[in-house]
């Protein structure tokens, strides 16, 4: 359905009339009142312009079109066909949704005063609606405008909760890398500490506990290392471990205090003192102060976590320190009660004496072995070689009281058996937990005999004068203090001039990874292997010996080693060696065992 008006417009009057019928259209259209204003201020654009071109007619349609969405009026224009005489006319169409008014506006050719001042007032009143709906636009756009800024500020706020939290994931990693950095560090010093500290207490002797000190410190926790002993026994340590530390540093060498005397900044040499690097001096204190270790930092100052490494290690170098004093002290004292009980060996009638005592090389270097020589009342002598099981002072303490416990008993008894058999009853009854070996060997003047018993000893070996080597391989008897009651055999065996017995211990003969059969194989092969020159000198003999058996390298036991050697008999031919056997009674399956 179409409702249509044609306007003549070629004045600004026939344009307001124009819009004012335009009005009236879309007033009774029912379009919102801004879809109206919107519509008429395009109308009047549109007539403005025909205006300009000269004039115009306008035709107005009103068409209805329930299609319409959204509900609102729209201007269509168009050319209408051409008139010679007055140009190019346009069609306006409003185009409106629903329904058409019922009772549109008629026509009228030319409106009135009142009419146009209507279509003013309601001018009017469309701006006040339009600016009713721009007031609620405008409250709109503040309520909005206030919901962005608490929006943004919600944002902002988030942000900052997520920076703050970023910043605090960082200084989490942070910390976490600096606690990581740390906790390697303190691993690092700890490794170090357990290593220097397995080197200081490796070794029982001051000077290789000082030399390793500039070879654990320098470079890296110091550029020199000092170490000054008070004590008169570790003066000439002091002095090597301090020439090696100058050797470490790249300084010269420097005598270092005065033994006793503690030292006071006058008393050091200018190369001990760096002006331009710090010290860090550190007493070397256990019971006492026996000394100071003095380290140059090796750049600008010393790291506060190494000092606190650096100090614990100079207790423990102190420790290890007295651990050696003690020792050496231990030391000499068994050594010297050691070597007071190898005493000289005696001049004797048609026998010659050689003897050899090795102290072990590991532990406290003193043993239980020994050896001894010694004539009795009858004029026979008596030669010992035995052996206290065990190491250090109290094995040597045992080892005397059994020598002088056998001297004792050898007054009395020359019998090697039954000397041996007292010394068993003694050890059984005095020292329960305490073992020993023994063998005894007596010779007569005018007797080309020797006897012989042995308990527990390793087997001893004869050199008859042509070279041939017999080894006394008859079973020995127990060990000395084996709790059992036992009685000892003594042997006999015939030894013409030029021949030799050799005594020994176990130690001269026995490997951990070997045993002991092969050395005793290869004693008897050097000893035939020696010719009668070499026999002559019963010293060189001995170290002849010695020398294939007993190496360089570090002992675990002390070797002893008696070599008897017979010379001429008042009675009798020189015979080939025999064993005679037993005295008392005879074994003859051999039995090494200790």
């Amino acid at each position: 359905m179409n409702l249509s008006d044609v306007h003549s417009v070629t004045s600004a009057a026939d344009a307001v009339r124009a819009r004012t019928y335009a009005a009236r259209l879309t007033a009774a259209s029912g379009a919102p009142v801004v879809e109206q204003a919107r519509f008429l201020t395009a109308l009047t654009e549109r007539l403005r312009a025909c205006l300009a071109q000269g004039g115009t007619e306008v035709a107005f349609t009103l068409r209805s079109s329930a299609s319409e969405r959204p509900p609102l009026v729209r201007l269509v224009a168009e050319h209408l066909p051409a008139d010679p005489d007055r140009g190019a006319p346009w069609r306006l169409a409003l185009v409106s949704p629903g329904s058409l008014p019922a009772n549109p506006p008629p026509p009228e050719g030319r409106p009135d005063d009142t009419v146009l001042a209507e279509a003013v007032l309601a001018a009017d009143a469309q701006t006040a609606a339009i600016l009713r709906r721009l007031d609620e636009a405008e409250e709109q756009l503040l309520l909005h405008r206030e919901e962005l800024h608490q929006t943004n500020q919600g944002v902002l706020a988030l942000h900052a909760e997520l920076d703050a939290a970023a910043q605090t994931q960082r200084d989490l990693f942070d910390a976490e890398r600096a606690a990581h950095a740390r906790a390697e560090k303190a691993r690092r010093l700890l490794t170090f500490l357990a290593d220097a500290s397995a080197a200081v207490t490796a070794s029982l002797d001051q000077e290789d506990i000082l030399r390793c000190l500039p070879d654990l410190l320098v470079p890296e926790y110091a550029s020199r290392v000092d170490v000054w002993l008070f004590d008169d026994a570790a003066a000439d340590s002091a002095h090597s471990a301090a020439a090696v530390a100058a050797a470490r540093s790249d300084r010269p060498q420097h005598a270092g205090p005065h033994p006793g005397a503690l030292p006071g900044v006058d008393d050091l040499p200018p190369s001990a003192l760096s002006p331009d690097r710090p010290l860090l001096c550190v007493p070397l204190t256990t019971h006492h102060t026996s000394g100071v270790l003095t380290l140059t930092a090796p750049g600008d100052r010393f790291d506060e976590d190494s000092s606190v490494m650096l100090v614990e290690l100079a207790r423990r170098t102190a420790i290890a320190l007295d651990n050696a004093r003690r020792y050496e002290q231990h030391r000499d004292t068994a050594e010297a009660l050691q070597r007071a009980q190898l005493t000289e060996l005696p001049p004797a009638e048609d026998v010659r004496l050689a003897a050899r005592y090795l102290p072990a090389t590991r532990g406290l270097n003193i043993g239980g072995d020994w050896y001894d020589a010694f004539p009795q009342p009858d004029g026979s002598l008596l030669t010992v070689v035995g052996d206290v099981t065990g190491h250090g002072l109290r094995a040597a303490v045992i080892m005397g009281q059994l020598r002088t416990a056998l001297r004792a008993y050898a007054i009395e008894d020359g019998s090697p058996a039954r000397i041996l058999t007292r010394l068993h009853r003694m050890l059984r009854h005095q020292q329960p937990n305490l073992y020993a070996t023994a063998v005894i060997a007596r010779f007569r003047p005018d007797d080309p005999r020797v006897v012989w018993a042995a308990a527990g000893h390793p087997p001893a070996l004869v050199r008859a004068p042509g070279g041939d080597v017999r080894v006394l391989d008859t079973r020995p008897g127990l060990m000395l203090g084996v709790p059992f009651p036992f009685e000892y055999e003594d042997h006999a065996v015939e030894l013409p001039p030029g021949s030799t017995l050799v005594l020994y211990t176990d130690g001269l003969v026995e490997r951990r990874a070997s045993g002991i059969d092969p050395g005793i194989e290869l004693l008897g092969r050097t000893l035939g292997a020696l010719g009668e020159p070499q026999l002559e000198d019963l010293e060189g003999c001995a170290e002849a010996l010695l020398k294939p058996l007993v190496h360089d390298d570090e002992r675990d036991d002390d070797v002893c080693l008696l070599l008897c050697r017979t010379t001429s008999y008042a009675s009798g031919e020189p015979e080939d060696v025999r064993e005679t056997g037993a005295l008392t009674g005879r074994s003859d399956a051999p039995d090494r065992s200790r």
